[in-house]
């Protein structure tokens, strides 16, 4: 919630729909109807912001102070988007991602290719709890190895996020189950076992999709798949395919797996990748710099190669940094005033029956995404406005810690000004608002949690009668 010293106002209930009404309507429709670029519309709203914020005592040093904090609690994430750009570029110069592609051409099928991703994405984003660093890694070489098969880029995409996100709202690990526990006052135990129920009817319906469309769109973007003998051909050619190159991926991987900070192992990465792209494949210290600079620019002689290749570099990211810097300065300011909160205020008394009051969540964990463009403050905020409510009729904590997660980690991947939607841009190579429809298992498990509550299935109840609590036994806390 806000804090507001005695020069400053919470904003009226009027403002606080105004401004958060014109916000998501101007982003929606400047980017969907009109395709306006979402820098200008984001600067515009963050111009209107600073004078809502000023109408509320805020002066235009305690909104630029407002504007900083938000960026520095975004340190980490904003440095990890210039580590990808990095790693994505030298790893291609090292050989380590056309490694990946040549050899995963020969082990996947075509037609289990987009099943078997979603699952492979699953595992590892479970293990490692982090969705970005499974994309950064194993998922751009799963759009490698799909663009090989035919497969269209949007649907690549959409399964290396399905999978990303089923693996950071299951891993005990990652900071989304963490965050969300501690948020609505649960254990970690509690929480998952309540968002299994969800997610396990998700991912057998996602994996049974992506079969489907795998059977469908094989081959649909090259002519079918008798062109990946001439790919692996000049893969070959190109790089030296010794299982060395396999080596940045694999530490990498293993510093995920041992819960090293995701920016010293994705940093790890960058050394071990330039170490192999100097000694192995006979690259100078100036290919080097300029791979981690402006990516990968070497022409194959293969127009496909090329498209698969010719990526990554810090510059490739600076298009994501300056939204994200944007978005996050906007969402500063709309948390610090309590627009949000406000808002909520004057709602929530009005919502009666369970169902309204789970939809009214999922609904406002999406409109904390538009406003403040961070997955983590939207499941923040949220908590603090909903934990008493929640409380107060009856639900066990890990009831709103499981919508938390559904509504705030779900819509914050498939919106493109969060900092979430931004990176997965720059590293997937097509926006969220291409691959969203693709993102199967994103988009259907809160469509498939108000179904299962609207049913009764999945009601959390403090004390309750079977009929209401459909939760195993061994769930109750």
């Amino acid at each position: 919630m806000a804090n507001h010293s005695s020069s400053t106002r919470l904003p009226f209930f009027s403002e606080a729909v105004f401004l958060l009404s014109f916000i998501t309507l101007s982003l929606i429709i400047g980017i969907m109807v009109f395709n306006l670029d979402v820098h200008i519309l984001l600067i515009g709203s963050v111009v209107l912001a600073m004078l809502f914020c000023w109408r509320c005592g805020y002066n235009l040093d305690q909104q630029i102070e407002v504007m900083g904090e938000s960026l520095k609690n975004a340190t980490g994430a904003m440095f990890s988007f210039l580590l990808i750009g990095m790693i994505i570029g030298i790893w291609i110069l090292a050989g380590t991602i056309p490694a990946l592609i040549y050899y995963g051409l020969d082990m996947v099928s075509p037609e289990l290719f987009l099943p078997a991703g979603f699952l492979v994405c699953c595992g590892i984003t479970y293990a490692t709890g982090t969705n970005w660093g499974a994309a950064s890694t194993i998922g751009v070489a799963l759009i490698g190895m799909g663009i090989g098969l035919g497969v269209p880029l949007p649907i690549i995409a959409g399964m290396i996020i399905s999978g990303g996100v089923f693996g950071v709202n299951l891993s005990p690990v990652s900071d989304v189950t963490i965050l969300a526990s501690a948020t609505a006052g649960t254990s970690v135990g509690n929480h998952l076992k309540a968002v299994n129920k969800v997610n396990k009817i998700v991912l057998v319906l996602s994996a049974v999709a992506y079969y489907f469309m795998g059977v469908f769109y094989v081959g649909t973007e090259t002519g079918g798949t008798g062109h990946i003998a001439e790919l692996q051909t000049t893969l070959s050619q190109t790089f030296d395919m010794n299982l060395v190159v396999l080596a940045p991926i694999i530490i990498t991987l293993a510093m995920t797996f041992a819960k090293i900070p995701s920016q010293i192992a994705l940093f790890g990465g960058v050394v071990v990748g330039a170490l192999v792209a100097g000694l192995l494949q006979q690259n100078s210290l100036t290919d080097i710099f300029a791979a981690l600079n402006y990516g990968f620019t070497q022409s194959t002689g293969s127009e496909l190669a090329d498209k698969l290749l010719m990526r990554g570099g810090i510059q490739s990211m600076m298009w994501t940094f300056s939204l994200a810097f944007v978005a996050l300065c906007m969402g500063g300011l709309l948390e610090k005033a309590g627009f949000l909160a406000v808002l909520m205020e004057k709602i929530l008394p009005r919502v009666k029956s369970n169902v309204s009051l789970v939809f009214t969540t999922l609904c406002t964990c999406v409109l904390a995404n538009v406003a403040t463009s961070e997955v983590y403050l939207s499941m923040i905020l949220n908590g603090s406005l909903y934990k008493g409510v929640y409380t107060e009729r009856g639900f066990k904590p890990e009831m709103l810690s499981r919508l938390l997660s559904e509504g705030s980690m779900t819509s914050g991947m498939l919106l493109p000004w969060t900092t979430a939607g931004a990176f997965m841009t720059a590293t997937l190579g097509v926006s969220p608002l291409v691959y969203a429809q693709y993102a199967v298992y994103v988009w259907l498990t809160p469509i498939v949690s108000l179904l299962l509550v609207g049913m009764g299935k999945t009601l959390i109840k403090s004390e309750a009668s079977p009929a209401e609590y459909c939760v195993p036994q061994d769930a109750k806390s």
